[in-house]
């Protein structure tokens, strides 16, 4: 009897993994993606405890991911009438110590090549130049129409293409993103002596400016100054020679604690928008499903992007172990049941999260002195991110550790 086939929407992040695990488990998983080839643009992405773990349970994944762990987070102030350390904490070296994985800093590139690489080596398709347009559903199958007019069925399909999701449209219609009102400018640098050792992931805070640091490997580090102007689309290409070496000046080249080396020495150095979108009620219809930022994008002042989707990913296929453990070909009656507890677990955490970024980034982002002061004694006073309250949200899904259901 020929495999279950699950044809996925989407070659970033989430698609391979989602695909890895679905071979795992007996399907036949095949991806497509809109652009002709694998991405070279892009800064970095945070892994977090929780998303760690999801990828801990594919052997020989993590081996092979080139990653910054991260030790130590420092706070600081750049405001002249308030100028000095907020917090530091070795929060993330403690969790990586109780719970087997902390926080790692990646290079948004390598990373997404490594992923395809490994779903390769796995003998999974990965179709590019494909961008969906549209599907029919028939009885037991979707058959998917690309852009390019060729066509491919499968017994349901999985939309893991992102913020500007196709399957989503085709889904729900058009919903326009919605920006947030900041934009950022980032970059990759050398990392300076004073962050390498611990490993030293920073918030700097300004007037009117917010500036995230992290490494991404062992001499590298990713940054991003968010500010609030004009929207920017976010294609993540480079910006030219000019306005980048005109950042590279700024004021920000001027800020302490290693933040002004950063800058100064900044390559790749991009600009951007920063978007969510209106929340959906429901992620699925018949056999097509959403999954990551195809069902709820959001800014990324949590850093919890990439670890949501693969959050998604966990419990998808683990009700798809639950409710059909032989992988075969699922009635759309079975394929709603699936969907729709997968829904009612993931759509209110999502949704929070989704709203507790905005409010980071509108926390961070301040303008006046007399603001940015309250918004610094704020920051000095409140709980560490790792403490055991306001980490929880974090490390204690999908699931515990040792306790995975697929």
């Amino acid at each position: 009897m020929s495999k279950t086939k699950v044809i996925i929407a989407g070659a970033g992040i989430a698609g391979p993994v989602l695909a890895l695990f679905l071979q795992t488990k007996g399907y036949d998983p095949i991806i497509y993606e809109r652009t002709e080839s694998p991405t070279v643009h892009g800064l970095s992405l945070a892994l977090q405890t929780n998303g760690l773990r999801v990828l801990s349970l594919l052997p020989g994944l993590l081996e092979k991911v080139e990653g910054g762990k991260i030790q130590q987070l420092i706070q600081y102030s750049t405001l002249p009438e308030d100028m000095g350390e907020l917090s530091r904490s070795d929060g993330p070296a403690q969790v990586q110590a109780k719970y087997g994985y902390g926080m790692m800093g990646v290079g948004r590139v390598r990373f997404h090549h490594t992923l395809l690489q490994h779903a390769r080596e796995k003998g999974i398709p990965i179709v590019f130049g494909h961008q969906l347009v549209s599907f029919e559903e028939m009885a037991d199958s979707v058959t998917v129409t690309f852009a390019n007019g060729k066509k491919n069925t499968a017994s349901f399909l999985v939309g893991c293409d992102g913020l500007h999701s196709n399957t989503r449209e085709c889904l729900f219609g058009v919903q326009e993103p919605i920006f947030t009102g900041i934009v950022q400018i980032g970059g990759l640098s050398e990392t300076p002596q004073e962050l390498l050792t611990p490993r030293t992931a920073m918030n700097m805070y300004g007037n009117g400016a917010h500036m995230i640091s992290y490494p991404i490997n062992s001499h590298e580090t990713s940054w991003a100054v968010a500010t609030q102007e004009a929207e920017a689309k976010e294609s993540w290409r480079a910006t030219d020679e000019g306005a980048q070496e005109e950042f590279r000046r700024s004021v920000f080249s001027k800020w302490p604690n290693g933040a002004g080396q950063l800058v100064e020495k900044g390559t790749n150095i991009v600009k951007y928008g920063l978007y969510d979108r209106p929340e959906l009620q429901s992620w699925h219809k018949g056999r097509v499903v959403l999954l990551g930022d195809a069902a709820h994008p959001t800014s990324p002042h949590l850093g919890q992007g990439a670890n949501q989707a693969f959050e998604d990913i966990y419990h998808l296929v683990r009700l798809l172990v639950k409710h059909n453990p032989n992988a075969a070909q699922p009635s759309t009656e079975l394929l709603g049941q699936i969907f729709r507890e997968y829904e009612s677990l993931r759509i209110e955490r999502t949704a929070s999260l989704v709203k507790q970024a905005r409010h980071q980034g509108e926390v961070r982002v301040v303008n006046g002195v007399e603001e940015c002061k309250k918004r610094n004694d704020f920051l000095r006073t409140q709980d560490d991110m790792f403490s055991e309250g306001r980490y929880h949200q974090i490390k204690a899904y999908p699931f515990e550790m040792g306790h995975s259901e697929i």
